[in-house]
């Protein structure tokens, strides 16, 4: 559920195969466990959602495809998060587009939905890796040595070199088969990339104290992912600042440039869109948007997920909610806690 509401299913139509990008494979966050059904690599085939680039991955990495369904959940649910405010807020749809043609149409949208699902794939396997539980890889061992602080690097430095590599083979080739002339193409490996940056960018060392009494005579670090909360956060800065750009041939090259001259040039970093967004305001099942009608909203908030602009000026309906809540809850000795029930009304508010 999203904003109190229950989250809506539909069966959508779905888009014509040569429009159809590589964000399918986010269908396998529908997906129960894949440890059962991926017993060999035969199964690669049966996987809704997966392309043909990626049928052959699943094939050569088969143990990873728990992984991969585990980084398409982690997408899904930070962009859940991440949106849970706006208009637009990340609603699931039935078919193997999860997120209807707002995946494919090269809005700031499509930007921020490649980048954090090519990030998802990096950490999910680069955990999966530090945790052991893929047969290719493992700690990354190749920090070694002392460090220009003083420390040793020791532990179990988390190997994203390799999660990076995978999310490449994974997310990015089924893009590259298409050409490089394209600019959805184009748009998406950029915005791809910028999500497994978000993640590199903010590695960050831990450190054990090692001596008599803890004294930290000798320290040890390793290296280790940021929370994928965090990446989700940048990802969102980014999107608010993305930067619209339209196709420039230079030389043989197709190039994005940004398409006015007041805006600032983009980096590697950031992230790119070629389209507009619309309002996300009416219900429009086909295009995977389901309008805001219904949605709860603040009422007192100046911001998108207040009644104003989160209603889109059509006004909103007000009532009064009994909400129980445990409180005066005690600790019990031992070991339990003990809390009473209070029942007490609030104001909701709900889009027309």
């Amino acid at each position: 559920a999203r904003d109190g509401m229950e989250m809506v299913w539909l069966y959508v139509v779905l888009v014509p195969t040569q429009h159809v990008l590589a964000v399918t494979w986010l269908y396998l966050a529908k997906q129960p466990s894949l440890r059962a059904v991926l017993q060999d690599p035969s199964a690669c085939e049966g996987l809704p959602g997966l392309l043909e680039e990626q049928v052959r991955v699943c094939r050569r990495r088969v143990g990873a495809m728990e992984a991969v369904k585990r980084g398409a959940e982690l997408a899904v649910e930070e962009c859940q998060h991440q949106f849970q405010s706006r208009r637009w807020n990340c609603s699931m749809l039935q078919g193997l587009q999860v997120f209807g043609k707002v995946a494919i149409q090269g809005t700031r949208e499509s930007a921020f939905i490649h980048a954090i699902s090519a990030a998802g794939v990096a950490f999910a396997v680069t955990h999966a890796c530090s945790r052991g539980e893929l047969e290719k890889c493992g700690c990354d061992r190749k920090i070694r040595g002392v460090s220009a602080e003083g420390f040793q690097w020791s532990g179990c430095s988390d190997n994203l070199s390799y999660g990076i590599a995978f999310s490449q083979a994974f997310v990015d080739n089924p893009e590259r088969s298409r050409g490089t002339s394209s600019s959805r193409v184009l748009m998406n490996l950029h915005n791809n990339e910028a999500g497994r940056k978000a993640l590199l960018a903010h590695m960050k060392v831990e450190c054990k104290c090692h001596g008599v009494s803890g004294s930290c005579e000798v320290r040890t670090c390793w290296k280790v992912m940021p929370p994928f909360r965090k990446v989700g956060n940048v990802l969102k800065e980014k999107f608010e600042g993305a930067t619209e750009v339209h196709p420039k041939q230079v030389g043989s090259r197709k190039l994005l440039v940004p398409k006015s001259s007041r805006f600032k040039p983009y980096t590697a970093h950031d992230l790119v869109y070629l389209l507009a967004s619309p309002d996300f305001c009416n219900r429009d099942p086909r295009r995977g948007v389901f309008g805001t009608s219904g949605r709860r909203c603040n009422r007192t908030s100046p911001a998108m997920d207040g009644c104003e602009l989160l209603c889109c000026g059509r006004g909103f309906h007000s009532a009064r909610e009994e909400v129980v809540e445990r409180c005066s809850c005690k600790f019990r000795w031992c070991c339990s806690v003990k809390c009473k029930q209070c029942r007490h009304l609030v104001e909701t508010h709900s889009c027309r």
